[in-house]
């Protein structure tokens, strides 16, 4: 799958929020499966066969971690599909082995996908100006939020 009929797909999904990350990925060709796996690995993608892949969550995360998780996975998919091999396994930290650019780049799509430019400003329109409620209505964390918006983060 070209870059640009990935991001195609992404923008279908983005027409209001939260993002439904499942149906994305399963749009894109990659089923999502939940694992019991110790707190530690948020998750992976692995060549299921020659042509086609799969992202595994730790189900033991909080929804909006998994949220993120699925996202970042579906950008390995997008973005690095040459080096995901036998599995990219993404620690709680989502460090993984590869490059920190490649880590840093399935991050920054992962935010673009939950959290587009387009359905922020139409939340801060509607009158959502705390991380708070902007995070609730993306279900993704305040900390997230607080980074996509770029202001500190405070618990």
């Amino acid at each position: 799958m070209r870059i640009e009929t990935a991001k195609a797909i992404i923008r279908q999904h983005q027409e209001a929020a939260p993002v439904h990350v499942i149906p994305l990925a399963e749009q894109l060709g990659v089923p999502v499966f939940y694992v019991d796996w110790p707190e530690d690995v948020s998750g992976m993608i692995k060549r299921a066969d020659d042509e086609h892949y799969a992202i595994y969550v730790n189900e033991n995360h909080h929804s909006h971690r998994r949220r993120f998780t699925m996202a970042h996975e579906c950008a390995h998919y997008i973005l690095h599909r040459d080096a995901i091999g036998d599995g990219i396994y993404d620690d709680a930290l989502y460090r993984s082995g590869l490059p920190n650019k490649m880590e840093y780049e399935a991050n920054r799509m992962a935010a673009d996908i939950l959290m587009p430019h387009h359905l922020i400003s139409e939340a801060l329109d509607n009158g959502l100006d705390s991380i708070q409620s902007l995070a609730e209505l993306f279900q993704v964390s305040q900390s997230a939020m607080s980074i996509r918006m770029g202001v500190p983060y405070e618990s």
